[in-house]
């Protein structure tokens, strides 16, 4: 496997690897790792925004929303009262 070294890193982004090293119970290193692995895989692309949204919230597992019922349409607001600037 290859090596590679990082010179002139912040201080405060080591510092921010270094903490979600730890939450992620991992070394800087394979953290660091992990990193480059996931932002340089291939980005899935889907075409099907109802297939997208459908995925997102299947682990819900919730087969449809409840409708509400329909309220009666309410009047249009009174604005003859309203003056106009001239």
């Amino acid at each position: 496997m290859a090596s590679l070294t990082i010179r002139m890193l912040d201080e405060n982004l080591k510092s921010q690897l270094r903490l979600r090293a730890a939450r992620n119970g991992r070394s800087m290193e394979a953290e660091a790792r992990a990193i480059l692995a996931e932002s340089l895989r291939e980005p899935r692309v889907e075409q099907n925004l109802a297939l997208v949204i459908h995925r997102r919230f299947e682990s819900l597992g919730i087969e449809s929303l409840p409708i509400p019922t329909r309220q009666p349409v309410r009047n249009p607001p009174d604005l003859t009262m309203i003056k106009k600037d001239k």
